[in-house]
């Protein structure tokens, strides 16, 4: 992780500490026991289930590195303090395709959280920029893989803690 500021809701700091403490309590003891396991098949130097083994201990400390550095340099949004005039990180934004008239829900997040197919969008991305800052009945532009979007804001409120 770089040195930047990680940008992060509440509830998304908390999914990131469960996260880290399941690969410390759970994950770390399974596979150490995977270790142990193909060290008892012989020869580690041509067995396929010790270097597996290793290998996935080798993701998962790396892992453990990159979720400690994000909580350490984390910035926490309070998500009760998320702003509902204007679109900001913690914000859900109620959005009307105006070439389709679909409206569906975006909550901008910072990048650590993102997640596309859950609607939670990067404050990064190009829908997060375009919608940040913006007020209800704003229209905004997107550049989008299949050309332009043009989207109006329906409303704006707060993430509702999960």
């Amino acid at each position: 992780m770089s040195e930047r500021q990680i940008i992060l809701t509440a509830s998304g700091y908390r999914r990131i500490e469960k996260e880290l403490n399941e690969l410390l309590t759970v994950r770390r003891s399974r596979v150490a026991g995977d270790i142990r396991a193909a060290k008892s098949f012989g020869d580690v130097a041509e067995n396929p289930e010790y270097e597996s083994a290793k290998a996935e201990q080798a993701f998962l400390e790396g892992r453990i590195l990159e979720l400690k550095s994000i909580l350490n340099s984390a910035r926490i949004i309070d998500d009760r303090d998320a702003p509902t005039d204007v679109v900001g990180v913690g914000s859900v934004v109620r959005v009307r395709d105006l070439e389709h008239r679909d409206e569906w829900d975006y909550t901008i997040v910072g990048s650590v959280e993102a997640d596309p197919e859950a609607d939670r969008i990067s404050n990064e991305s190009p829908i997060g920029q375009a919608l940040l800052g913006r007020r209800v009945g704003d229209t905004v532009e997107v550049s989008v893989p299949v050309g332009k979007a043009r989207y109006q804001i329906v409303s704006i409120r707060r993430l509702q803690d999960e």
